[in-house]
């Protein structure tokens, strides 16, 4: 390490170079050296964990013009470049060791890989800050997170992160073992409006024997900000490996009854119901997005991996999101990204209120009926623009949970997605094993207004193929397993907001999904009976009925009950035949998946001989 010293020390400021000098963990500076040599920035900035290294960078963002300022104080705005704004499909890869063709997944050979990203990343920080950060995923000194160091020129993603995660620099300066996964960005050429300027060499690569995220020529945080997605992938690897989940879940609390508080982790593609969920007024949020589920003393324990929220702004309004809406008019710490700014106040589609005709935007200087290159009309905002915020801003935050090295017992797991006439509003699964093929069952559809073509299902099993970073067949039979290690396992339950009529109506309201969730924690304890069908159990209309008077005040009616839960055999059938022939063109995937695929297949026709294609959930009470 003292080399390390001598090599940098005519370099680099020696205030920087001494906050690393108390850190004595030699794989760490094998790193640090490999790409200060490689980058060749011109500076470095350690963020420790004083409160001033973080405002330090707070304030390049806006000096360097990544981020400007908006008229509320600790409020700023962020753009990316026009085409920019998710990630990057086509160019993000994984590296393997040996060559293999995995489904779902763009991969590429290990040496092949490194060589073309470090060719790329060659020399891009000189003139530059590289910005040194220490993170955990997670409670810090918890056994369940995991300890992260991400190299950056972007002051915009390093204050992204301090917001986002953990500050865990003093973990590193006190175990000198620390394991660590590791993220190396740089933005590459940036255009006179300081977006990434070369995207046709925009590259996302993940490393997974070394455990390394790598982004070049892009900002949007989802490919840059490495704790979050990328970190995801990398963890979702090493979850395989070593026995646990990685999953892209929220984590929250639900009130039951006589102070109860009951746990349930969720999986939703995008749209599909999961912060607003998670978010629901009177229960407990813990987390939006990422958890590790690991087997503590035989049962599931869960921690939220973040401590903030990178969340899709599109949207959200007073009425809908209350919670949401009060953090984003608070004097909470803020990153808007890709929104409409006009007089230094952010504004984004379907906020509820009049948008001003011109403003700044990512696509520069906007005005109403703007259209891009392609003759596409530019709205306000993206579809995808994005808040940064602590979890600390939220009125119903669970603090103790969200920071408890112990994690919290998970009693429900939950998947969603978005369905017109298959699923019913909530059922639960009859074990473990059915529960997985729930999550390994998930459809989104897509909706005109934001994804093109209404109605086209995208296969999305546990509301994890973007992020996939394994054999699919070998991360389900990992999830199938888990069981073994578990005196008691959670309940899994699947949820659709979107059931519709013949005409298109929507049969739920938004606000059903809070009784929804209270019959689940219901369930998990014993509380209340179910009918028994054959894709799982679904809840009695008098339960139900009981719980819309408490909760809201409504007369739930016998014909809501019935439409809502009518078992729709034709479409559970064609949802059955989709996902049998994705998972019987799987080499690895497990026998039980195909075995609940068989038996769901064998009641549903023997249900239809004697009753028929649509059944009343009342045939089931006999």
């Amino acid at each position: 390490m003292e080399q390390f010293f001598k090599k940098f020390e005519k370099r680099y400021d020696m205030g920087e170079l001494n906050k690393l000098r108390k850190i004595d963990n030699g794989k760490l500076f094998e790193f640090l050296e490999f790409y200060m040599d490689l980058l060749k920035p011109s500076s470095i900035f350690v963020v420790s964990d004083d409160p001033a290294d973080a405002d330090f960078v707070k304030n390049r963002a806006v000096g360097d013009g990544e981020e400007g300022k908006l008229k509320k104080d600790h409020h700023t705005y962020h753009f990316d470049n026009y085409y920019d704004q998710a990630r990057d499909k086509e160019n993000t890869r994984i590296l393997l060791g040996k060559k293999e063709d995995l489904p779902f997944l763009n991969v590429m050979g290990r040496e092949e890989g490194l060589k073309e990203i470090h060719e790329l990343l060659r020399n891009q920080m000189i003139g530059r800050t590289m910005y040194i950060g220490f993170f955990s995923l997670g409670p810090i000194g918890s056994s369940f997170s995991e300890l992260a160091v991400q190299l950056t020129d972007s002051s915009y993603v390093m204050h992204s992160e301090i917001i986002l995660y953990r500050n865990a620099y003093g973990k590193f300066v006190e175990n000198k073992d620390a394991q660590f996964l590791k993220f190396v960005h740089s933005q590459g050429e940036l255009d006179e409006r300081k977006t990434s300027k070369n995207l046709k060499n925009r590259r996302i690569y993940f490393d997974l024997d070394g455990l390394t995220g790598f982004a070049v020529n892009t900002q949007y945080a989802g490919n840059t900000v490495g704790l979050k997605k990328p970190g995801f992938r990398l963890t979702i690897s090493k979850a395989l490996r070593e026995g646990w989940l990685s999953e892209h879940m929220f984590l929250m609390g639900v009130n039951g009854p006589g102070g109860r508080v009951t746990y349930f982790t969720g999986a939703f593609p995008s749209m599909c119901g999961k912060t607003s969920t998670c978010t629901l007024p009177g229960e407990r949020l813990v987390g939006d997005d990422l958890v590790f589920i690991k087997p503590v003393g035989g049962r599931a324990r869960a921690i939220n991996v973040e401590a903030g929220v990178f969340g899709i702004i599109d949207g959200i309004n007073k009425k809908d999101d209350p919670i949401i809406w009060d953090v984003l008019q608070s004097d909470s710490e803020i990153i808007f990204s890709n929104v409409l700014v006009s007089e230094g106040i952010p504004y984004w589609n379907g906020m509820g209120i009049e948008i001003p005709d011109r403003g700044i935007n990512h696509s520069g200087e906007w005005w109403k009926g703007k259209k891009d290159a392609e003759g596409k009309e530019i709205p306000p905002s993206h579809k995808n623009a994005r808040f940064t915020v602590r979890l600390s801003s939220f009125i119903n935050l669970d603090a103790d949970a969200l920071e408890s090295k112990e994690g919290v017992e998970v009693g429900g797991i939950i998947f969603g997605g978005r369905d017109s006439d298959t699923w019913p509003p909530v059922v639960e699964s009859f074990n473990w094993r059915h529960g997985v093929l729930k999550g390994a069952s998930i459809e989104s559809e897509t909706t005109a207004a934001t994804l093109g073509k209404e109605g086209v299902r995208t296969f999305n099993a546990m509301s994890i193929m973007e992020f996939l970073s394994v054999d699919l067949g070998k991360y389900l039979e990992n999830y199938i397993s888990f069981e073994k290690k578990l005196n008691s396992a959670p309940k899994i339950f699947a949820v659709n907001y979107f059931l519709r009529d013949k005409d298109g109506r929507f049969l739920n309201e938004k606000t059903d999904k809070a009784i929804w969730l209270k019959w689940m924690e219901l369930r998990v304890h014993g509380d209340v009976d179910a009918l028994k069908t054959p894709i799982g159990y679904i809840p009695k209309y008098e339960d139900l009925k009981r719980l819309f008077r408490e909760i809201q005040g409504k007369d739930y009616k016998k014909e809501d009950y019935e439409k809502q839960f009518m078992l729709r055999i034709p479409e559970l059938l064609s949802k059955n035949e989709r996902i049998r022939r994705i998972y019987e063109g799987i080499r690895t995937t497990p026998h039980e998946i195909l075995d609940e695929l068989n038996r769901e297949r064998s009641e549903l026709q023997g249900l239809r001989e004697k009753a028929g294609d649509y059944i009343s959930p009342f045939f089931f009470y006999s």
